[in-house]
């Protein structure tokens, strides 16, 4: 599959650039008003209390700011953070050494956590509630269990897929927030803050027309508007206008809803070839000449939330709004 510029994974050039962009302080974290203003009052609470933050699970799609906030958060307890992720941690053992060498009060990131396996998770259930370990010395009859007292830490878990966590698992964070998808609004702004950082001029037209095609991501956002900077550098005076945007944009194949060829591909074929549905995804997928897998997990997602196409009993359908937006009328 080829790598698409509004995907929201994160490419191996999008962590310097990240790394760079990200706030350091709440009251610089532009969006997720709810979480943020709940995390404020638990930090606070926390430090009045000289004490350790409750565990912190964020969940949500990839790429509006679990990672920033992690590092929000050690900022605010005035602590180290210690970043890891779940594929990373393959045995008990290893899981263990990394919560031995922790201090007190370090916030512990573990990325993507519903990928732990489960004997590396099993280490963390006594780590998170009595903030201790057991390990098992010897073998066979002789061997015996000796548990191990771990500083008071954090433990900030990240993952896109809440649903598949464990029961005990989740249930041991004390706070569970949801990240939603941003408002053009919001984008705006997280674009002329980076736009700024940066040292790159752009205006307000310019702004909002990176802000409606970046699918509601700050990760999108950031990424175009450091292609568009390019653009605006060589065949402009490099200042970012809404006609530089929409020229860059254009060239790099993301529409104004924010979907490129892949996704109009799709919504045509839906439209054109089985009359707008209901056709079921293994068609579609053969179709287009993609992966059935691919078209669930990748491309689906954002054109359902957005009102694309419609998932019935009996397949996917294309709504009156995939109609609007590739120009097609409903009613021939």
């Amino acid at each position: 599959m080829e790598r698409r510029v509004i995907s929201t994974e994160s490419f191996v050039e999008d962590e310097k650039l990240e790394n760079s962009l990200r706030p350091m302080k709440l009251e610089e974290y532009i969006g997720q008003e709810r979480v943020k203003s709940n995390l404020k009052v638990y930090i606070e609470a926390a430090r009045n209390r000289k004490d350790v933050l409750d565990h912190v699970l964020l969940y949500g799609p990839p790429g509006l700011g679990k990672t920033t906030l992690a590092s929000i958060i050690s900022n605010e307890m005035g602590t180290n953070l210690k970043v890891t992720s779940g594929p990373a941690i393959e045995k008990p053992g290893e899981m263990a050494a990394i919560l031995n060498n922790l201090n007190e009060g370090d916030v512990l990131f573990v990325d993507e956590i519903h990928r732990l396996n489960r004997q590396v998770e099993e280490v963390l259930y006594p780590a998170m509630e009595d903030f201790a370990i057991d390990i098992v010395i010897g073998k066979g009859a002789s061997a015996r269990s000796i548990r191990l007292d771990l500083p008071h830490f954090t433990l900030v878990g990240a993952t896109t897929r809440a649903g598949l966590l464990t029961a005990p698992l989740r249930d041991r964070f004390g706070v569970v927030s949801h990240l939603e998808f941003y408002t053009t609004e919001e984008l705006e702004r997280i674009i002329r803050r980076s736009a700024q950082v940066l040292g790159v001029e752009i205006d307000e037209e310019g702004a909002h027309e990176l802000a409606r095609r970046s699918r509601g991501t700050p990760r999108l956002a950031n990424r175009m508007l450091k292609r568009v900077r390019d653009f605006a550098q060589v065949r402009y005076d490099g200042r970012i206008t809404r006609e530089v945007a929409d020229y860059a944009l254009n060239l790099m194949d993301v529409d104004k809803d924010g979907l490129d060829r892949n996704d109009r591909l799709i919504l045509s074929t839906i439209i054109n070839k089985f009359g707008g549905g209901p056709v079921g995804i293994e068609t579609i997928a053969a179709a287009v000449g993609e992966d059935a897998g691919t078209l669930e997990d990748v491309y689906e997602p954002y054109l359902v939330q957005n009102g694309f196409i419609n998932r019935t009993p009996r397949g996917r359908m294309a709504s009156v709004h995939a109609y609007d937006c590739l120009g097609i009328d409903k009613t021939l």
